[in-house]
């Protein structure tokens, strides 16, 4: 069992819900992610989503397009993510890494490295899942083939426009958990709108075996619990990268952990 299905069994068998925070590598200054790393587990994150920082995010809105540019003008690349999940396993070793991005960084470190050298290097870094944006389920059974013999569980994004058929697909390769984003368009967009994830959920669940976790559109503790009713767990990125966006890098860990922590204490008063 890998180590992000024991930790959603265990919140299964305890009534909670998984908190799974997002930060981008690098951002907001490039030697404290680990420690905004350590500080979101030690507040009750489940697991951690750490953004690769790329240029042309397409699924994302300014606040995350941002902190890529930011960790990228700090030269933040694919090997220095790695180098931060090593550092962060060396201080943590139960709390579950999902690598977050888009294929072009994951088939340049392959180019330089050779073939699978990034699931080989995430693997041994200590990194648990990956969900790679841009990698639809058609088009990589060999990536979730090599993951899998590795390790590591391949995340895939739902949304609400996508069609039985695409659950059904999505269900035959997921592992780990899958991400529905609660609202059309990119992340930091819209408002949410729990009723419909409500009616979502169900849908998913009948195609998909493993937990559904919700985000986009997730800002606060009300927001949280709202998708904590009816989902097994809730995923929340932009309003944490605008907070920590201001913060000094000495407070930035400090800031984190006071957020992550509210929200932990809403989901578990559901």
């Amino acid at each position: 069992m890998s180590r992000i299905a024991a930790t959603f069994a265990e919140l299964q068998r305890a009534g909670r819900k998984a908190l799974i925070p997002y930060v981008t590598a690098g951002d907001p200054y490039a030697d404290t992610t680990v420690d905004i790393l350590l500080a979101l587990a030690e507040a009750g994150a489940d697991v951690i989503e750490l953004g690769v920082p790329f240029s042309d995010p397409m699924a994302d809105g300014p606040v995350i397009q941002k902190a890529s540019e930011r960790a990228l003008a700090k030269g933040i690349g694919m090997a220095q993510v790695l180098q931060m999940v090593r550092d962060f396993r060396a201080r943590n070793g139960t709390t579950p890494i999902v690598l977050m991005g888009y294929a072009n960084p994951v088939e340049r470190y392959d180019q330089r490295n050779g073939e699978h050298a990034f699931i080989k290097a995430a693997s041994e870094a200590g990194v648990d899942g990956v969900l790679i944006v841009d990698y639809p389920p058609e088009e990589c059974e060999a990536f979730a083939t090599a993951l899998k013999a590795n390790g590591l569980d391949l995340i895939f994004l739902l949304a609400p426009t996508s069609t039985e058929a695409r659950m059904a697909q999505v269900g035959a390769l997921a592992s780990g958990y899958v991400y529905y984003v609660s609202l059309k368009g990119v992340t930091g967009a819209g408002h949410l709108d729990a009723s419909a994830v409500a009616e979502a959920v169900p849908r998913i669940r009948r195609h998909v075996k493993v937990p559904v976790g919700v985000g986009f559109g997730i800002r606060d503790a009300g927001s949280a619990q709202a998708v904590g009713r009816v989902s097994d767990g809730v995923v929340i990125g932009s309003r944490l990268i605008q907070l920590l966006e201001n913060e000094t890098r000495d407070n930035a860990p400090s800031a984190a952990r006071r957020f992550i922590g509210e929200i932990r204490a809403a989901l578990d008063d559901l």
